[in-house]
């Protein structure tokens, strides 16, 4: 069984996705080092990729650079289940940013965060043209089988 890390009840999706997100709103590398630090110490699995660019254009590499610091990082194993579990997580995390980013600038971060069956991606950006930029997020879960 899986417990949070503040407490010995069971893991649950949404504890996992509260990691996810406070990974993406982190502001510097120092802070996202030391949360993931932290959530280490909690049997936590995380992974944070910055991202940049016109939406339309850096689309494939948003997807793409989840999915090796998903591996690299032991979230998800190198397979085709672990691979498809992070592609669909992202994708299903870009849907509430996608008509706002269609054909402008965006960049943020994504945080990965997975303990036992829960894997969770959160995006957390801004869109937008010049001096007017617009707050974005999202969020997916995602149900993968424990290896341990």
């Amino acid at each position: 069984m899986h417990t949070s890390a503040t407490n010995n009840t069971p893991s649950k999706s949404i504890e996992v996705g509260r990691y996810a997100m406070r990974l993406a709103m982190t502001a510097s590398r120092e802070e996202e080092s030391t949360l993931r630090a932290e959530l280490a110490n909690h049997n936590v699995k995380t992974a944070a990729v910055d991202f940049g660019g016109i939406f339309i254009d850096i689309l494939p590499r948003i997807v793409e650079n989840a999915v090796v610091a998903a591996q690299r990082t032991g979230i998800v194993p190198d397979t085709h289940v672990g691979e498809g579990a992070v592609v669909g997580a992202v994708q299903a995390a870009l849907e509430p940013i996608k008509m706002k980013a269609m054909g402008q600038n965006i960049g943020g971060k994504i945080g990965l965060a997975r303990r036992g069956e829960h894997l969770v991606v959160a995006i957390y950006g801004t869109v937008g043209v010049i001096h007017f930029n617009e707050v974005v997020a999202g969020i997916a879960h995602r149900a993968v089988a424990d290896e341990s």
